[in-house]
């Protein structure tokens, strides 16, 4: 254990004195929140407005025709299309649209919107919101129906309840926060297993290829060789993490002290969302969902997060190094033999998709149990807690037949690495690879 250790601190201290760790690690997420602060200053902050003259002449909209965010109307019942074209020309309107005296309620779909430049899709479906909005009013007051009874029709849902035997009662939006939530867990840990399992398959190729590995193993043996790189390797991980947390935290919140007052429904509204309430319903919304969040369970969440990562991790990053271990100069011959091991984490999250809708199917159910695919799938079910998403033995079952995987690839690698390490001059196959795993000693 001692001499694992060793070598799984020089993985660890080699790493993380390198200046590609500390670009990745430090330098990545400034550039991820400077990106993301130049939307918001210049989503916000910005005033690349279009100003719109209306020329209504038949007073259709009755004076009251208002713009809102970045989108102004100005109406100017006396000015002519001529006066309204040189205004265009020197460029001190964006557009404008002109209604002649015969425009009435039925015919007005024949009239022309001029702009200097093109307009975007979303600025045009503010501009029809807006008109249409209008028009709505007034054909409602022709037929003596106020825009507010029609509204007390429209909102008028039928609320249906959805619950558990338990008396668990969830509505769509809790449904929805648990969908989230599932999703990014085991996206992520998705994620951890083809980077930094990736990464313990070149640290090994590199000491094949170099010869180290040759003076290495004169001190420790193979299987101590490798348990400590995939230790070490793990730690980096862990390490990075734990950094790209408190920055996000840190710079989230100078983030916050920069653009006061800004939150996400202000930003969304302003980068484009739909005019006439948009703001108000996406604020609504996210009020909501800061709600239900609440209502999930984070420790349980978090617990399992950390075993799936630890456990998902530890068992393919001795697949990874296996691969590694039996790989010589040409990296093709990684590329051919990583694909039986890439194949079950491609269907983990293929599963996952499966999962987060429906926790309790078939397909669901065999994903969180399969050692090869639970770290991912296993989380989307969490994510809609127990026993709504997942029973305690499944759960249970699930965290055993994990540990005995890893109990049972790491043997297989380590029979693997012990002589695929220090195998040269010749082209490894998974068929060859498989005689090292059961040759005896």
């Amino acid at each position: 254990m001692k001499k694992i250790l060793l070598v799984a601190q020089r993985e660890l201290l080699t790493r993380i004195r390198k200046k590609t760790f500390l670009l990745t690690t430090i330098l990545l997420p400034l550039i991820i929140f400077g990106f993301y602060g130049l939307i918001i200053y210049f989503s916000v902050k910005g005033d690349d407005g279009l100003t719109i003259v209306v020329a209504d002449k038949a007073n259709i909209f009755d004076g009251k025709l208002e713009g809102k965010g970045d989108l102004k109307f100005s109406l100017k019942p006396n000015e002519t299309e001529t006066s309204l074209k040189e205004q265009l020309t020197k460029e001190t309107i964006d557009a404008f649209m002109v209604v002649p005296e015969s425009t009435t309620i039925t015919n007005f779909d024949s009239l022309r919107f001029v702009s200097g430049k093109k307009i975007g899709l979303i600025s045009r479906d503010k501009i029809e919101h807006e008109i249409n909005n209008r028009l709505e009013e007034k054909r409602l007051m022709a037929l003596n129906i106020s825009k507010a009874q029609l509204d007390s029709i429209q909102n008028r849902e039928n609320h249906l309840t959805f619950s558990t035997l338990q008396g668990t009662t969830e509505d769509d939006n809790n449904v929805g926060v648990s969908y989230g939530v599932g999703f990014i867990s085991g996206f992520l840990i998705y994620i951890v297993l083809f980077i930094y399992g990736a990464m313990v398959m070149r640290g090994v190729m590199e000491e094949k290829v170099n010869r180290i590995a040759e003076i290495i193993v004169s001190s420790v043996k193979p299987f101590q060789l490798m348990m400590g790189k995939i230790i070490g390797i793990g730690a980096v991980g862990l390490i990075q993490f734990s950094i790209w947390i408190i920055l996000m935290v840190i710079l989230q919140t100078v983030l916050l002290a920069f653009f006061p007052g800004v939150d996400a429904a202000q930003i969304q509204a302003q980068t484009g969302g739909m005019a006439g309430g948009a703001s108000a319903a996406t604020n609504s919304a996210v009020t909501e969902v800061m709600a239900n969040l609440s209502t999930i369970n984070f420790p349980l969440i978090g617990g399992c997060f950390i075993f799936y990562f630890l456990g998902g991790y530890l068992l393919y990053s001795s697949l990874f190094a296996a691969v590694g271990s039996a790989v010589n100069e040409d990296p093709q011959d990684a590329q051919s033999l990583m694909l039986p091991i890439t194949m079950p984490i491609i269907f983990g999250i293929v599963i996952l998709t499966k999962a987060v809708n429906a926790p309790y199917s078939s397909l669901s159910v065999f994903g969180s149990l399969f050692p090869l695919t639970s770290p991912i799938v296993m989380m989307a079910r969490v994510a809609h807690g127990i026993p709504g998403g997942v029973s305690v033995w499944e759960l249970i079952t699930s965290m055993l037949l994990l540990i005995l995987g890893f109990i049972c690839t790491t043997w297989l690698a380590g029979k693997i690495y012990r002589t695929g390490i220090l195998m040269y001059g010749k082209k490894p196959s998974w068929k060859e690879m498989w005689k090292w795993a059961f040759r005896k000693n």
